[in-house]
């Protein structure tokens, strides 16, 4: 019998065509602007006024077209002013008042563009989300786990990743969904659900053996670093006003909507070999948010709880205090740096090519896939326009002689390959990845982010590091809220 070969997977090559001419919008802006000035300087002053300015033309070519961590100057604009304006306003450092204060509707408390979310229930009180009033969306969370897939067989391995794509395929058809999140993360282990499982299941009067695990649960407990992995469903609110409508309108109809798809989902996921752990409750969607800003909470959030899973109030999810620095945000108990995928692998890779990243030994981090679904007519669209612009661009090239780009060739072989799965009736989904580095101080913190980088690499990954945007790329990232990224 034939041996199945592992299963592979291939990403396309990441764009860097710009508007016109290789520009980004932002780069046309200032080329456009610098243009004007220079003809304004020649009609009022002259050419040798123009002439003795010549510092300044060279000045403004060179932060035209200059870059910085693979960005175009003119696009940090954006970014830095708004991280000045946070600055100036004093929002950079983030404090909760300590003490009882009027919850309302279940809010989140949480700093920045998280202010508003808010932990909702459906009437029946099976199923509870977070309500984003301004994203208009409304995100059920499910905690699944699976078996460690470098251990499975290729015919099993081949059989999941298959489900995975039938699984993204199915949710992302439905036009109701607005992001799909999957969050896998490293915490703290507090020793408590071994101590808990123990204490159910063990046999303590057993000769020998009884003594010999209560030994080792004692000592390996504290020390063990668990693996969590949730999937985040946001659902679009205006998408499904119609259906919410018919079932009723406002929050219940939604509800109703949202109960549908998380079925749906629930059994998706299981095609794609992952088990289901039950949609978290309102409780345990504020334990895992403020075990993300305080880490070291996580052990009291274990012993506190009942069940199996942590649990919290929904107003205590949000930090006490955040301080947010250039490349860094520090936490109650922690700081985070956050990092963007720039660039997947190139080449064919294993479908585990991120396992050098999610075992890296001694480094508590979280890993954040985010598929933004698409519609096939604006996906269409943009497949054309990336042609025309591609086609364009080697036309240009060949008019001036220049040597045809083998990059442009490799894009252009990327375009039609999506267009011809759109035409097959393939959904298409933007992928965002996002990894967050935690530690409890600044020296462990850039440690550990090294340890990251190396792995990266080995994981054939493009990691930058989201500079001035480290508040809301956490929010992002080490959330289970599958928030905009």
């Amino acid at each position: 019998m034939p041996e199945t070969p592992s299963p592979t997977v291939k990403f396309p090559h990441r764009s860097r065509r710009g508007v016109l001419a290789g520009l980004s919008t932002a780069q046309l802006a200032l080329a456009a602007l610098s243009g004007l000035l220079l003809l304004l300087v020649v009609l009022l002053g002259g050419v040798l006024t123009a002439l003795a300015l010549l510092p300044l033309w060279a000045f403004l070519l060179a932060l035209t077209l200059g870059r910085r961590r693979g960005r175009p100057l003119p696009d940090w604009t954006p970014v830095v002013l708004r991280y000045a304006l946070r600055r100036i306003r004093r929002q950079l450092l983030w404090l909760r008042r300590p003490g009882p204060r009027p919850a309302r509707d279940g809010l989140l408390h949480l700093p920045g563009r998280a202010a508003s979310l808010r932990v909702v229930t459906s009437g029946d009180g099976r199923l509870s989300a977070v309500h984003d009033p301004h994203g208009a969306t409304l995100t059920a969370v499910l905690r699944v786990s699976s078996r460690a897939f470098a251990l499975l067989d290729p015919a099993t391995q081949q059989a999941n990743v298959a489900g995975w794509g039938r699984a993204l395929a199915a949710l992302a058809r439905t036009g109701h969904v607005a992001r799909i999140q999957v969050l896998e993360r490293t915490v703290p282990g507090s020793g408590d659900a071994l101590r808990r499982y123990w204490s159910e299941h063990s046999a303590p009067h057993a000769p020998g053996a009884g003594a010999l695990y209560e030994e080792l649960i004692a000592s390996a407990g504290p020390a063990a670093a668990p693996h969590e992995m949730y999937v985040a469903l946001a659902l679009d609110l205006k998408a499904t006003r119609r259906l919410a409508a018919q079932a009723g309108g406002g929050l219940s109809g939604a509800f109703g909507v949202l109960a549908q798809l998380t079925s749906t989902a629930e059994q998706a996921l299981r095609d794609a070999g992952l088990t289901s752990s039950g949609w978290l409750t309102a409780g345990q969607i504020a334990a895992v948010t403020r075990s993300a800003y305080d880490p070291a909470a996580l052990p009291a959030l274990d012993s506190w709880s009942e069940g199996p899973l942590s649990t919290a109030a929904p107003t205590a999810a949000g930090p006490v205090v955040l301080v947010e620095h250039r490349d860094r945000i520090s936490t109650d108990s922690a700081v985070h740096a956050t990092y963007w995928v720039e660039n997947w692998p190139r080449t064919a890779v294993s479908a585990a090519f991120l396992h050098p990243v999610q075992f890296s030994a001694g480094v508590r981090r979280s890993l954040s896939l985010i598929y933004t679904p698409q519609g096939l007519d604006s996906a269409l669209r943009d497949v054309r326009r990336r042609k025309s612009a591609i086609i364009a661009d080697a036309a240009e090239r060949a008019r001036r002689g220049q040597v045809e780009s083998e990059a442009d060739s490799t894009e252009y072989a990327d375009v039609r390959d999506r267009e011809r799965q759109l035409i097959a009736g393939h959904a298409d989904v933007a992928l965002t990845g996002l990894i967050t580095v935690s530690a409890e101080n600044d020296k462990d913190l850039r440690a550990a982010c090294a340890t990251i980088e190396t792995a990266a690499v080995a994981a054939q990954l493009d990691l930058r590091p989201l500079l001035m945007q480290q508040a809301e790329a956490f929010t992002s990232a080490a959330l289970p809220l599958a928030l905009a990224a």
